[in-house]
């Protein structure tokens, strides 16, 4: 029996380092943890659309910070940073509405994804998006897998969808693959994410793994593995 496990997780303190970095005691531990939880079900339900590639949380006794990483970042911004302070002040009204203390140097920053095509989370919300937009989905997995493949950093992606596709009554599972993805390889690094797509009739999962070659610690670079087939 295989037993399986989060892509991302199974590399923390390898070649992957933690979303949300802070130390705290046994009687703060549940109440940051709760407050990261909530902040980051916020965050992806306000800015469904943004191409949010990922949000990672940093805090300490005095200072919290938030690093919001999107492909779009002029949505979140918007005219002059109106969007950003918006935002700001929406995140601190969800804090006092779910009784949750954030420090007052509370710091929002939007970071670019220069690469939208090679994050997983990003190509989980494209696929999440043609498919709200009813397109084909068969048409949404090959049409979005081979502008992954397209980009030199990626040497191999899956993408999985299940639920009723098509309006099927009946759920089922369909994925699609290009090249290798080497999920029990420690040093590979491999992009992973989830998300769902609401439709009327019910909704449907959605799995990325996108796998950017290999991770050597006595380099510090990424280096691309190359398979000499026979």
């Amino acid at each position: 029996m295989t037993h399986i496990v989060h892509p991302y997780a199974h590399r923390l303190g390898i070649i992957r380092d933690w979303k949300s970095r802070w130390f705290g005691a046994k009687e703060e531990y549940k109440k940051f943890l709760k407050g990261d939880v909530l902040i980051r079900k916020f965050l992806e339900k306000r800015l469904r659309g943004s191409h949010i590639a990922g949000i990672d949380i940093e805090r300490n006794a005095k200072t919290f910070r938030i690093i919001v990483k999107t492909a779009r970042p002029g949505m979140v911004i918007g005219r002059a940073g109106e969007g950003s302070v918006k935002l700001k002040n929406d995140i601190l009204k969800e804090a006092t509405r779910h009784k949750f203390d954030i420090p007052k140097d509370f710091k929002l920053d939007i970071e670019e994804v220069r690469s939208p095509e090679s994050n997983a989370g990003v190509v989980a919300e494209m696929v999440a998006e043609g498919l709200e937009k009813r397109l084909p989905f068969r048409m949404i997995l090959k049409q979005t897998i081979e502008k992954v493949m397209a980009n030199r950093e990626v040497m191999g992606a899956r993408i999985a969808i299940s639920g009723r596709l098509g309006g099927a009554e009946m759920a089922r599972y369909e994925q699609i693959r290009r090249g290798g993805i080497p999920l029990q390889t420690f040093r590979a690094d491999i992009d992973y994410a989830k998300n769902t797509a609401r439709l009327p009739y019910g909704a449907i999962g959605i799995k990325v793994w996108i796998y950017k070659g290999q991770i050597f610690n006595d380099t510090k670079k990424k280096l691309a593995v190359t398979e000499v087939q026979n």
